[in-house]
């Protein structure tokens, strides 16, 4: 009885180490990343987060969970200026990316080149979305101004896609009034270069004269649009403007391309310091390297956002891409950081646009 007795008594002392043992090993056996990213990127991660999750086991013996986060790119940046803990961030511009490693110092300010494509593995651009049979007749950005138009877009504060918007369409005018835009930085055109964003910057105010609602996001806008039925045209992202009518049809609405539009060029980094505190840096690297796989470029044209390797993607998802003359932010603009100084920091343009029209 006294040997029972001491082997249960050694049983009890040793229970409390192999649940901690257990405890551990499920930990080790599973992970959980966050993807904090913008609006009109829902469905596409929702289908790579599983091709990668069945990567991620395959290669480790692991799994992984990868949760979504999605909203306006600026206010996602904020967040995780403000403490979200994203694991990695896959926004819509490369400067609220830059504003996150500035003001944390989270992952290092040179992000951009740590992965190929100045981490961009996939493009989009601005594109015209109306209802079906154009009634309104919009070709072109100086329709978007005609009499009786109204035009939905989200706030530029907030949104991503609405920045890339509004530098669209000032890109636009700028080449109308220029005839080319290898002019904007060329010297010896500096006079009439300066009078042309005169110029443009008179009709992006008036069109956003023409702008009823400033949602936060891209997706408010396009709900706006297509869900409430408000407004003539949508400026959106063209895998946005493709999944409304994949999702409603083709009876109900169409894209126009515009004569010309800007190359919108979402980013993606990891977020060193947040992955690395809990153990999950080596994932989350893997998760964006992954991305330019031969897999996964495939995946992304099929969610209408063109991959930086169209050579992976099935051909009949490249073809539907329209062909259109697309201009940099930093041909046009200089950088990421000029143009949100001059038009989206507080006291900048759009904001001396926006309370002039609210004046009126």
């Amino acid at each position: 009885m006294k040997i029972i007795s001491i082997i249960y008594s050694l049983a009890l002392i040793a229970l409390p180490f192999g649940l901690v043992s257990c405890e551990k090993q499920s930990e080790a056996d599973s992970l959980e990343l966050l993807n904090v990213s913008y609006d009109p990127t829902r469905e596409l991660y929702q289908d790579y987060n599983k091709v990668f999750a069945q990567h991620w086991l395959a290669k480790t013996g692991q799994n992984i969970t990868i949760n979504q986060s999605h909203g306006g790119a600026g206010k996602q940046a904020r967040a995780v200026i403000d403490g979200l803990k994203a694991d990695v961030v896959t926004l819509a511009l490369a400067y609220d990316i830059d504003v996150i490693a500035e003001k944390t110092g989270l992952f290092p300010a040179n992000w951009q080149s740590r992965l190929p494509h100045n981490s961009t593995p996939y493009s989009s651009t601005i594109v015209f979305l109306v209802r079906k049979g154009n009634p309104k007749e919009i070709k072109d950005w100086d329709d978007l101004i005609k009499p009786g138009i109204e035009v939905i877009t989200p706030n530029p504060k907030t949104s991503g896609g609405a920045r890339w918007n509004y530098l669209a369409a000032w890109g636009y005018e700028l080449n109308r009034q220029l005839g080319n835009l290898d002019k904007v930085n060329d010297q010896l055109y500096a006079q009439e270069v300066e009078q042309a964003n005169e110029k443009a910057q008179a009709f992006v105010t008036e069109l956003f004269d023409h702008v009823p609602i400033l949602d936060t996001g891209a997706r408010g806008a396009t709900n706006t649009f297509v869900q409430r039925e408000i407004g003539d045209v949508l400026l959106a992202w063209e895998n946005e403007a493709f999944l409304s009518i994949k999702e409603l049809g083709t009876d109900k609405l169409e894209i126009v391309v515009p004569s010309i539009s800007i190359l919108a060029e979402p980013s993606v980094t990891v977020v060193d310091n947040n992955a690395n505190n809990h153990n999950a840096l080596a994932a989350a690297q893997e998760y964006l390297s992954f991305l330019y796989s031969p897999s996964a470029q495939k995946l992304i044209a099929k969610h209408y956002y063109r991959p930086a390797l169209p050579e992976h993607a099935d051909p009949e998802d490249i073809e539907r891409f329209p062909q259109l003359i697309m201009f940099t932010i930093d041909k046009v603009f200089g950088s990421w950081q000029q143009a949100q100084k001059t038009h989206f920091n507080d006291g900048g343009i759009f904001d001396q646009i926006y309370v002039k029209g609210s004046n009126k």
